[in-house]
């Protein structure tokens, strides 16, 4: 998907390495030699799949060994494990897609593109969901990104593994050149005309395309602290240098709105020294200014004064003149490292780690409110999940007229998860047409436009504050539009609906 140096993301890798796929399992077809073929398609899709997510996600073992102290052999088992584990969902779409044996190009490519796409959606939603790496993500920059505001990550891959297989099948099934030329130019408009509708198309004013009309401008300060994990929760350490650098930055602000990153104050408020956030709080309670601030809230018997909700949460909080302060809960949790699935939860409470078992917040919480923006928060890896940030989307005047993340992605050193998670930043600003601001410990922390074009950006792994100008962006997208009314589910509909088809036509054969 990606070139491994620098994690740019490579469209034309990621369709080339589907096509190759597609050509192995279409070999399997009528086999002689492997009487039962499903069961080969399945297992050579197991061992794509497998190297595929190994490759895209293998920085977990920097995690797990550098900083958890697993040791090598157990923490290199453990992300093979993952990757073998979810490439189950890919395995038995390659194992459908060769037991149908769909007649004619057009109808195998479909069901090919719908299966695989079903592969997706299960890796992505069940068990909490990981689709870290997913085929769309590739196409951020390349001839299909034009689909993006359309159909979202999952949409997008679906067309590009339709055209991948089209083209395989085109080429292995059809003799003649005349039989070619019909699906081959198929699959070249695909990829052509999205790519110069974007260039020459300008959506009407009042349109549901209209998205992107400016919101006005507003100046940010990022703050990148650069705290390496290993000392990051070392009272005397990385906890005293973080309080130090970010106390500072905030109380010496000179832009509109300061943002720091995820649990950038690594301490509860009730753990901080004495005064710390009262000071803070004073600065930003009179004046022109707001800072958004990460951190971890809550305790045993609630996070405060009225709150009666018991428990953790990986928060940020707003501090703004002349109004509440403002607060959002992480929704999508990690598993095992925010949260503990409930079988596990015995293993946690022999652990004196209280803050190894976060509470989730809501769907769809309230942005914030300033100088005429809506900012909407998510952090960490939240913004993998776009029919998650969609939930705020469903009425244009109340819509986020520019997406936050805040993240701490130290835990995996200098590697490409700095640049692909930058990729999938991008991914939501093209799907919501919508800037996204990246606040960050190590990087990626930048600014996205709403045509998901990096504007200004931080080198990573250095201590140092991004100035920016940020333009919000108002009206909805087809994908804004339609995922915030019925999530996923068009797409989970539609290619069951192919699959259903594809069953029947293949029962009746026989």
């Amino acid at each position: 998907m990606a070139t491994p140096w620098n994690g740019q993301a490579l469209w034309w890798l990621q369709m080339l390495s589907l096509a190759a796929l597609v050509w192995q399992l279409d070999a399997l077809r009528g086999s002689a030699v492997r009487p039962v073929p499903w069961r080969s398609a399945f297992l050579y899709g197991w061992l794509f799949t497998t190297a595929w997510l190994s490759g895209t996600f293998w920085w977990l073992f920097i995690s797990m060994h550098t900083y958890g102290g697993l040791p090598a052999p157990l923490a290199a088992i453990a992300v093979l494990s993952l990757a073998a584990a979810l490439a189950l969902y890919y395995a038995l779409a390659c194992g459908l897609f060769v037991a149908l044996a769909t007649r004619g190009v057009g109808r195998a490519a479909v069901v090919f593109a719908a299966l695989w796409t079903l592969g997706e959606l299960l890796r992505g939603s069940w068990f909490t969901g990981f689709p870290w790496g997913a085929g769309g993500y590739a196409h951020v920059d390349g001839p299909l990104s034009a689909y993006i505001p359309w159909l979202g990550v999952y949409g997008v891959g679906a067309v590009s593994a339709f055209v991948a297989a089209l083209t395989v099948l085109v080429w292995r099934r059809r003799s003649g050149a005349r039989q070619r030329a019909v699906p081959f130019g198929v699959a070249a408009a695909l990829m052509v005309v999205p790519a110069a509708w974007l260039a020459l198309s300008q959506p009407a004013p009042g349109t549901v395309q209209d998205a992107g009309a400016s919101r006005g401008k507003i100046t940010v300060e990022l703050l990148q602290g650069n705290i390496p994990q290993d000392e990051k929760f070392i009272p005397g350490g990385g906890v005293a240098t973080a309080l130090r650098w970010y106390g500072e930055r905030l109380l010496n602000a000179n832009a509109s709105l300061v943002i720091t990153p995820e649990t950038a104050l690594p301490l509860l408020p009730s753990q901080l020294p004495p005064g710390y956030l009262d000071a803070i709080g004073a600065r930003f309670a009179t004046g022109t200014q707001a800072a958004i601030i990460g951190l971890p809230v809550g305790g045993p018997a609630g996070v405060g004064p009225g709150d009666a909700r018991p428990g953790y949460r990986n928060a940020v909080i707003g501090l703004r003149p002349g109004g509440e302060p403002y607060r959002y809960d992480k929704h999508h949790l990690v598993p095992f490292g925010e949260f503990i699935p409930r079988m596990f939860r015995w293993f946690t409470e022999m652990m004196n780690i209280p803050l190894g078992d976060f509470r989730s917040g809501g769907l769809g919480q309230a942005p914030l409110l300033w100088q005429g923006q809506r900012i909407a928060p998510n952090i960490c890896y939240e913004d993998l999940f776009g029919d998650e940030i969609g939930a705020n989307f469903r009425d244009a005047a109340t819509a986020p007229t520019i997406l936050l993340n805040v993240s701490n992605i130290a835990w995996f050193g200098d590697s490409v998860a700095i640049d692909q998670h930058l990729s999938i930043s991008r991914m939501r600003a093209l799907e919501f047409a919508r800037p996204m601001v990246r606040a960050t410990n190590t990087g990626a922390t930048v600014v996205i436009d709403h045509q998901g074009r990096v504007t200004h950006s931080l080198p990573r792994l250095t201590r140092n504050v991004l100035v920016a100008e940020v333009e919000g962006r108002s009206g909805l997208t087809p994908f804004a539009w339609w995922v915030s009314r019925f999530g996923l589910w068009p797409l989970w509909g539609g290619c069951l609906a192919v699959v259903a088809l594809a069953s029947l036509a293949a029962v009746r054969r026989r």
